[in-house]
């Protein structure tokens, strides 16, 4: 998709890819293998330095400027090589990173944002609870107002970054009376307030070297000054945040389908069969022409949505499509991308099997392909038509 891109977001499509080729391919598969967390955290010391870890940001908070098409090109590019590091960085910049820029006084994002930009600290997203997933509204995470303080009290599940991260937006209950409408609140929680403590780490079926914590609250003291935007207005925040997540989830999407193709083409050609290598079977290039025409429709729909966010456009429904879409468009390439390789699809030391594993979670993680269908009705059926 050259003809859309800038000369600058070219030159930092092809240095991030010289970085993933030199930096995350090689490890790639040891992460997987040994769970490897600090190798991951290893490859985020050196994208620091190259801006990469506040590509979207404004270069007042220390970011790169380069808005949804640029931190788009960042997660496709990230994605070919390693999902781990593709979600840490995820969850680093489009999660806990754009709570802030949306919800953040001048004073909090130069104190939380502009470290996390640089990557002098790690951010967390903590939203998702043991009853509280699809249905985010329901979150049960005590926050009760204490003089100039609010007290934290109760659990956190799945939060990718949740035992590295320095900085933590942290989603709470501050009238339970409210809820959703004006009874939740988000905050800003440094990772070594007394009473905070990541307890459980989960193993997955796939983004090994991903860290996925179990965050607890005990009587954690945070100051009204780490309130996140207004009291009551939490919901909104999270909400807006993940409308941008998921489409640039939806872009790593691409990455990785793009991968997987070019293993496919690759094997092909070389796979002997019958005397012939299989490129040549009829049955093999009709999995080859689905999987081209739907990274087509991926990128075509990532990289208008990401254009329209930079202009300024809310993308509810736009990010609920491009997620919905591109997280189960992986999975059928992923798919035929094994069964092209076969058995040797199936073991362990070939990528192929690790993509497999790494692209079934994006059908769950930020809003599950039903809620997306659900943003999408509830929009159409708002505005009564297209």
């Amino acid at each position: 998709m050259d003809f859309i891109f800038t000369e600058e977001q070219t030159m930092l499509r092809d240095m991030v890819r010289k970085f993933v080729d030199q930096e995350i391919k090689p490890l790639a598969q040891q992460i997987d293998k040994e769970h490897n967390v600090a190798l991951v955290q290893g490859i985020l010391k050196k994208a620091a330095p190259l801006g990469l870890l506040g590509i979207p940001f404004p270069e007042k908070y220390g970011g790169s400027n380069m808005g949804e098409m640029g931190y788009a090109i960042l997660l496709e590019e990230l994605s070919r090589g390693c999902a781990s590091t593709s979600v840490t960085i995820g969850a680093h910049i489009g999660l806990a990173g754009t709570s802030i820029l949306i919800g953040g006084d001048e004073a909090q994002k130069e104190k939380y944002l502009k470290p996390l930009a640089l990557g002098e600290k790690i951010g967390a997203y903590a939203l998702t609870e043991p009853g509280a997933g699809s249905d985010a509204a329901s979150l049960q995470l005590a926050a009760k107002a204490e003089g100039n303080d609010y007290i934290l009290n109760g659990t956190k599940l799945w939060i990718t970054n949740g035992d590295i991260a320095d900085t933590i937006v942290v989603y709470g209950l501050s009238d339970a009376k409210l809820k959703a409408r004006g009874g939740i609140t988000a905050f800003i929680v440094e990772a070594d307030t007394p009473g905070f403590s990541a307890n459980r780490i989960e193993d997955k079926m796939g983004l090994k070297g991903s860290a996925t914590a179990e965050l607890v609250f005990q009587d954690v003291r945070v100051p009204k000054e780490n309130v996140l935007g207004q009291v009551g207005m939490g919901f909104v925040i999270a909400m807006q945040t993940l409308d941008e997540s998921r489409l640039s989830l939806a872009a790593a999407c691409i990455g990785a389908a793009k991968e997987v193709l070019g293993m496919s083409v690759d094997f092909s050609k070389k796979r002997i069969a019958f005397k012939q290598p299989i490129a040549q079977f009829q049955a093999i290039q009709f999995m080859i022409a689905d999987m081209t025409a739907e990274i087509f429709q991926m990128e075509s729909i990532v990289y208008r949505t990401a254009w329209m966010y930079d202009q300024g456009t809310k993308i509810p429904r736009e990010g609920a499509i491009c997620k919905l879409f591109c997280s189960e468009a992986l999975d059928r390439i992923v798919d035929k991308a094994v069964q092209i390789h076969g058995g040797n699809g199936f073991m362990g030391e070939h990528p192929v099997e690790r993509f497999y594993r790494d692209s079934r979670v994006n059908r769950i993680f930020e809003g599950t392909s039903e809620i997306q269908r659900m943003v999408i009705a509830e929009d159409v059926l708002k505005k009564g038509s297209y």
